[in-house]
């Protein structure tokens, strides 16, 4: 299932793995009659009543450590504390529904933040780990993009006794194996390397979690995927970098949550809740305790 989230969920960004043609942000979009509200649920979503009723909603992704995922009974990841920090910002209590991705961002953000899915689940004030592509933006009129807490990246793990001098690059595909996320941003790279020259020694895996275990396993030399789900995964004799990607425009990209476009104000109150914890530390904080590496955005 991870391989949705990291693949298709990501698949604006990998529509950008050659560099983009030069033109003007969202120049070629048409604007569109913004809808009014499509869904059953659209009760207790302003700002107001979250805080008269005590409790604010977050859609997760399900089974994406180390973001967001169950274990004994509870929602634990990254995300999760995010969440939570969130929360108490507002004074509330997070609750959190973990969530399938769909076919691509479009139908989560439909089926999450402004309509609803069809069968069973229900929209959330918040959805959290959206990645932002600014063109992808100004198409999804329905939902405001804000709080960016991260930015990730492509990294390539490694064990360290295959490659006692210098990391791999990609090139170094051509001749050793590398683990990968099934349909994940890291796989349509390396499959579009020119020539095709990698693919006889790609090893696709249902979820990064699984590529870096087998990596651990000596099944595979390295792995390649988003920095956070390889270091989750670090094991020993294993280590990671971020080489230069060569025609990869999208190997980096900013995380941050969705909401629905009618409740500005909690989409303001929830960026400043953000803001504040990366200016205090408290979001370093959050991955540090994860063994994550954190890499804010700008802030503006």
């Amino acid at each position: 299932m991870t391989g949705r989230i990291a693949g298709k969920l990501l698949l604006l960004l990998a529509a950008c793995l050659l560099a983009p043609a030069a033109h003007a942000r969202c120049d070629s979009h048409v604007p569109q009659a913004r809808p009014q509200n499509a869904s059953r649920d659209i009760v207790g979503q302003d700002l107001d009543t979250i805080r008269e009723r005590g409790f604010i909603t977050f859609a997760a992704y399900e089974d994406f450590p180390p973001w967001s995922y169950e274990t004994g009974g509870r929602v634990r990841g990254v995300d999760i504390e995010i969440g939570r920090l969130i929360a108490e910002d507002l004074g509330v209590e997070a609750r959190f529904a973990l969530v399938a991705s769909g076919e691509n961002l479009e139908t989560d953000l439909r089926n999450w933040i402004w309509k609803g899915p069809i069968v069973g689940g229900r929209v959330a004030n918040v959805m959290l780990h959206v990645p932002y592509d600014s063109e992808f933006a100004c198409r999804v009129e329905q939902v405001v993009f804000t709080g960016q807490y991260h930015v990730e990246e492509i990294a390539i793990a490694y064990r360290e006794a295959a490659y006692p001098e210098d990391p791999p690059v990609p090139a170094y595909f051509r001749f050793d194996s590398v683990a990968v996320e099934n349909d994940s941003i890291a796989d349509f790279y390396l499959s579009a390397f020119p020539g095709g020259q990698l693919s006889h020694n790609v090893r696709r895996f249902a979820g990064m979690d699984r590529a870096m275990r087998a990596l651990a396993a000596g099944e595979t030399k390295a792995a390649m995927g988003p920095l956070a789900q390889l270091e989750a995964g670090l094991d020993t004799g294993v280590a990671v970098h971020t080489p230069p990607l060569p025609g990869f425009a999208a190997g980096s990209w900013t995380v941050g949550v969705a909401v629905h476009f009618a409740y500005r104000p909690l989409a303001y109150a929830v960026e400043d809740a953000i803001h504040a914890a990366i200016s205090d530390g408290r979001m370093a904080a959050i991955f540090h305790a994860h063994g994550l590496s954190y890499r804010p955005p700008e802030l503006r």
